[in-house]
């Protein structure tokens, strides 16, 4: 009868021990997301080849500071941004924000215009304040761009006056938004571009994104912890050998 008694006292501590465990997990796991860490997958080819859809990364959210989209379900229990932990984006940031006309809808883009900034793009060719950016042709990136097939897209790197290294994607001359009025970014607000320019919808289409508020800015892309090939389903684990593009996983955004 004792020994029955132990065993059963035994079997309730270790169910008791499993609950705390667990619970302690899925405690750590809730702050890493509200206040460090939060996943993003990447679902169009706007900031190809930089990242690519089906790419998994993570954002960084304390980078910025603070505002009320940086939590779960975007509560309103504060206006504004806390920079307390962080400074404001720097050119060069790929972040990911809420889009202002429908801020229940994530993009990511990369940070051109600082507040004050006068943004300009004539010929193709970026122009920060009146004064073109450095920009020399890149090779040609080799991959799929709007439907199958694999297809040779002019590529070019960008240098912003800040030092920031990055390379564009020009799948068409003369584009409609290669040559646009100027923009002057209004005071708290940020200038976003994708680095694929020619089939990305953002700051130099005022009417979809246009300048885009700090408050907006959830958090800076870190790190891609997994990417899959484009109509790939990640769930899938027996096509990883197969699908999962190995070479980019672990990989700094930048």
């Amino acid at each position: 009868m004792g020994v029955t008694t132990t065993e059963q006292k035994q079997k309730e501590g270790g169910f008791a021990e499993t609950v705390r465990v667990v619970i302690h997990a899925l405690l750590i796991a809730v702050v890493i997301r509200t206040f460090l860490f939060q996943p993003f997958n990447i679902p169009s080819g706007s900031m190809m080849a930089t990242l690519l859809v089906g790419d998994y990364l993570f954002v960084s959210k304390y980078t910025y500071g603070y505002s009320h989209y940086s939590f779960p379900f975007s509560p309103p229990i504060f206006s504004g941004r806390d920079p307390i932990l962080g400074k404001g984006p720097q050119r060069g940031d790929v972040v990911v924000f809420r889009l202002p006309r429908e801020d229940s809808t994530d993009y990511i883009k990369r940070v051109i215009g600082l507040p004050g900034d006068k943004i300009q793009m004539i010929d193709g060719v970026l122009q920060i304040n009146g004064e073109a950016i450095k920009r020399e042709r890149a090779e040609d990136f080799v991959g799929q761009e709007d439907g199958p097939g694999i297809k040779r897209i002019k590529r070019w790197k960008e240098t912003l006056p800040n030092g920031v290294v990055y390379y564009t994607l020009d799948l068409v001359d003369n584009s409609f938004y290669d040559n646009t009025p100027v923009y002057t970014v209004p005071a708290d607000h940020y200038f976003m571009m994708g680095d694929n320019r020619d089939n990305s919808t953002d700051s130099r289409v005022l009417s979809q994104v246009g300048y885009v508020p700090l408050e907006n800015i959830v958090g800076r892309a870190e790190l891609i912890f997994f990417s899959v090939g484009d109509g790939e389903a990640a769930w899938k684990i027996w096509r990883w050998p197969w699908t999962v593009r190995w070479e980019r996983l672990f990989s700094i955004v930048r």
